[in-house]
């Protein structure tokens, strides 16, 4: 515990713990409305997508920014969502099929472009490649105050909005009946997604950002079946995630904070997995056991009686 508060000490590391809480917050809201909706691959194909906007964005302008980043990663995702739109209504490929080709191509395209960085006239290409797998110690003051308020806005409209997005999730053609702009609303859910998977790049990486996005919200699916309780434990298991994750990695030298963040959401997930109230494996093998104990005493129950019966018709 003192490591934690000796963690908390130091203001570069305050702003990178508060920081990935937020984000795990974030994408834990945003995550629970995309993995009702079957979605649970659009984060990763996004933040794959994302890659190459961070690229074009940085030869265009020659600075490495987290807002130019955030413009060209948020234009890249906008691009690509489009086109897992475009390709799903105008051919017979499914959306799965679609994900596939826009994840691949734009990723092939991405690192493509970073490789002729690298090895261009550009003098401020280093530290680039840390986009792809995060690197949460290279954040300032500033670079968090960004995704905070990035965060915050995200959890806010997702608030206001619930009850929409609650309708699309689960019954699109109710909520078409009802009068709701099903697409605009589908729409902005996916630019949501778009700027949680932009604004954790920098500290997950475009790798592994798409586990913030579902990792709790399957986690706190195991513990509830109301979607209110849902998105809130999902936030809190992103934000614990992101907590842990900071204080593991700044115990260990060396240790990044992006992949422990993300260990740390599958290590919910598994506890999850086992002791969940009603889907847990622990629940279920409990509620076999009280099953087929009680089937086995009204079998016991019943052998009397039927033994009763037939000695009464035989008297008979």
């Amino acid at each position: 515990m003192s490591n934690f508060f000796a963690m908390l000490a130091d203001p570069n590391m305050q702003w990178i713990f508060f920081g990935c809480m937020l984000l795990g917050l974030s994408s834990g809201v945003i995550g629970s409305f995309s993995y009702l909706r079957k979605q649970s691959l659009v984060g990763d194909t996004l933040a794959h997508a994302a890659l190459p906007g961070i690229c074009i964005a940085f030869m265009l302008t020659g600075v490495k920014s987290i807002g130019i980043f955030l413009i060209g990663a948020g234009i890249a995702g906008v691009i690509a969502t489009f086109g897992i739109g475009y390709i799903t209504r105008h051919s017979r490929l499914k959306q799965d099929a679609a994900l596939g080709i826009v994840l691949s191509s734009f990723f092939g395209l991405g690192i493509v472009l970073l490789t002729f960085i690298q090895h261009g006239d550009y003098g401020n290409q280093s530290g680039l490649d840390k986009f792809l797998f995060g690197q949460a110690a290279a954040m300032v003051g500033s670079d968090v105050v960004t995704m905070s308020v990035i965060c915050l806005a995200l959890v806010s409209v997702c608030t206001l909005l619930f009850k929409q997005f609650k309708l699309i999730s689960f019954d699109p053609g109710f909520a078409k009946g009802l009068g709701y702009p099903v697409a605009l609303l589908e729409q902005l859910l996916m630019l949501l997604v778009v700027v949680a998977v932009v604004v954790g790049i920098q500290a997950v990486g475009v790798v592994l950002i798409a586990a913030l996005l579902i990792t709790p919200a399957v986690s706190a699916r195991y513990w509830t079946n109301r979607l209110g309780f849902m998105v809130v434990l999902s936030g809190a298991f992103g934000a614990l995630s992101g907590a842990l994750g900071t204080w593991i990695s700044s115990s260990v030298s060396n240790l990044p904070t992006g992949p422990v963040t993300v260990l740390a959401a599958t290590a919910f997930f598994g506890i999850s997995v086992l002791f969940g109230p009603e889907r847990g494996l622990l629940a279920k093998r409990i509620l076999r056991i009280r099953v087929k104990r009680r089937f086995l005493l009204e079998n016991d129950i019943r052998k009397p009686v039927a033994g009763e019966r037939m000695k009464g018709e035989t008297a008979g």
